[in-house]
């Protein structure tokens, strides 16, 4: 596959430069604690290294440097006279303590870089100890402007923004689909099945097993499937627990773990309801769809092409796009999405405080009257037919269409 018009085998890592560098370099000279979490192979690690590149290093996967960590945690930290990135700090939760002394003792800016995969565990740990002196950041895999080394879309002119040059997109869109952006597939030209499958044993079933204890890994295995098959669809929890033969408790427990770790992301139903019941349960996401692609067994880009499920892993990699551009500005996703009980729905709702945009997916490369729709429909609704709303869609041009900005995936 090609990757940016280079072959990937060729590719230097440092070409692919990440838009949290700043940002983080920023939180690191306000906090003396600065937290970054995302999935494993993310590029966390990658990214604290080449943005710090004078700090000590260590980590706490490693059994030595986490046994001197458990057994003596002040002689562990004292040996650090500057900055210090610790990787994978939730595998000692109780050195949060100890680092909360020292920076009470010695408030600098910058003083730890703290990385984790799991972020519930981290959070548990950050409320309690380290709260008011740590900046929390949220990393994912490459976005597609990381990817293209190009900005992304500016999101609050969403809906009025025109993009200044129409141009086509140098990668096609099946290919980004199937590929995903987990760095170490593009950064080592790697087949993206083959490290996904490694990934999913490797990471997914074993971190899920140190957590939750699981018992019966094929049915973890079973749900995690059954999720992918659920992509993009509003969650019905109690459908999703009996398909799988567990307990309604036990796939609360597994889905949050799957959220927790940034693989699975649950979009919340937007509370305009223009006088009308809405839908009030969350829609289920994954956060790539190279994984989303594995699960659902997509074998190659081709394969995608004419697959049931296009519109739904179109549909995840927008929404992926979309939260990574908030997270890379160090902001929460004010994402969501719209439906009412007689099932008219926009695919998300862009909160952007004075007004609501309207944003509808559609993953076809020609645009059709009826992409327009629910659009309409939610704008009349609203009182106000010229509002602005956006349509992004599988093609390659950016124009505007019965009122409507109309963008392409490759812009996002």
């Amino acid at each position: 596959m090609v990757v940016r018009g280079i072959d990937p085998k060729e590719r230097d890592p440092g070409m692919i430069k990440r838009q949290m560098s700043s940002l983080l370099k920023d939180r690191a000279g306000r906090y003396p604690v600065v937290t970054l979490t995302g999935p494993r192979q993310s590029g966390k690690t990658t990214i604290s290294r080449a943005t710090f590149p004078n700090a000590a290093y260590v980590n706490l996967e490693e059994p030595d440097q986490r046994d001197y960590a458990l057994s003596d945690p002040r002689e562990f930290l004292a040996r650090f006279d500057d900055r210090v990135i610790i990787d994978e700090v939730q595998r000692v939760p109780d050195l949060f303590s100890y680092i909360q002394a020292v920076v009470d003792e010695e408030d600098r800016p910058g003083r730890f870089i703290l990385t984790g995969s799991h972020n519930f565990l981290l959070m548990k740990s950050i409320r309690q100890t380290l709260a008011g002196r740590a900046a929390i950041l949220h990393l994912l895999p490459l976005s597609g402007s990381e990817l293209a080394s190009r900005k992304p879309a500016p999101l609050e002119r969403l809906g009025t923004w025109s993009p200044s040059k129409d141009a086509s997109p140098e990668t096609d869109l099946l290919d980004v689909l199937f590929v995903g952006g987990y760095p170490r597939i593009h950064d080592k030209g790697l087949m993206p099945q083959d490290w996904l499958a490694n990934y999913v044993r490797t990471y997914i079933e074993r971190d899920v097993g140190e957590i939750l204890n699981v018992g019966d890994l094929e049915a973890f295995r079973r749900f995690v499937s059954l999720c992918a098959g659920r992509n993009a669809q509003v969650l019905n929890l109690s459908s999703l627990a009996n398909d799988c033969g567990i307990t309604h408790p036990t796939a609360r427990s597994w889905l949050s773990v799957l959220e927790a770790g940034f693989l699975v992301r649950l979009l919340r139903p937007h509370h305009r309801n223009f006088n009308k019941r809405l839908v009030k349960s969350p829609k289920l996401y994954f956060l790539d769809t190279g994984l989303l692609c594995y699960l659902l067994r997509i074998r190659s880009a081709e394969d995608l092409r004419n697959h049931a499920q296009r519109g739904g892993v179109f549909e995840s990699h927008v929404h992926a796009e979309l939260v990574k551009n908030f997270l890379n500005r160090g902001l929460e996703p004010d994402l969501y999405f719209w439906r009412d009980s007689r099932g008219n729905e926009v695919d998300f709702v862009l909160d952007q405080g004075d007004r609501s945009l309207p944003i509808e997916v559609k993953s076809a490369r020609t645009i059709a009257a009826d992409f327009f729709s629910s659009l309409h429909y939610w704008r009349g609704q609203a009182g106000d037919p010229k509002a602005p709303a956006a349509l992004v869609y599988g093609g390659d041009d950016n124009l505007k269409r019965e009122d409507v900005r109309v963008y392409s995936w490759s812009v996002l």
